[in-house]
């Protein structure tokens, strides 16, 4: 879990969290993503799919869902299947005064993913290998809100260009 406050208020932070490019802009493993069928904006139930990349790994691709989806207060998504995703991934947005606290929260498993193979091989380490990802997790997670920190303040969505 990553957390900031954001001198901007929740209608101003909303675009950018809810955009799935957004994350690219500031992550070093998402590149970004494209949403599914025919969907033009982020909404309930909406699928994408995202591009990733890891130096350990190489790219990958995954197919997401989002499940949470509360305008100017939560935007989550579970990757893979919704019942048992390999992760689930959530934005929290709360007013605090005039600006936003802003929390990126992700959670691995319960459904299968590249780590789990890893693990398989090396089940001896599997609490090492969990808080080596979650770790780099945390980074990409202050990367992210960090960048939407600026572009919030610089001026909202217009700042996105």
């Amino acid at each position: 879990m990553a957390e900031a406050s954001i001198a901007a208020p929740p209608s101003a932070v909303w675009p950018l969290v809810c955009d799935i490019q957004t994350p690219a802009r500031f992550s070093s493993e998402f590149q970004g993503g494209e949403l599914l069928g025919d969907a033009e904006a982020a909404a309930l139930g909406v699928q994408f799919r995202g591009r990733n990349h890891h130096p350990a790994r190489g790219s990958w691709e995954t197919v997401s869902t989002i499940c949470e989806y509360e305008p100017e207060r939560v935007f989550g998504w579970a990757v893979g299947d919704p019942d048992k995703p390999a992760a689930r991934w959530r934005f929290t947005l709360v007013p605090d005064g005039a600006g936003t606290r802003i929390t990126q929260w992700a959670q691995l498993g319960p459904g299968e993913s590249g780590i789990s193979d890893l693990i398989e091989q090396m089940p001896d380490k599997e609490s090492r290998i969990l808080r080596r990802r979650l770790a780099e997790h945390h980074v990409n997670m202050a990367a992210t809100l960090a960048g939407i920190k600026e572009l919030a303040e610089a001026g909202g969505p217009a700042a996105k260009a």
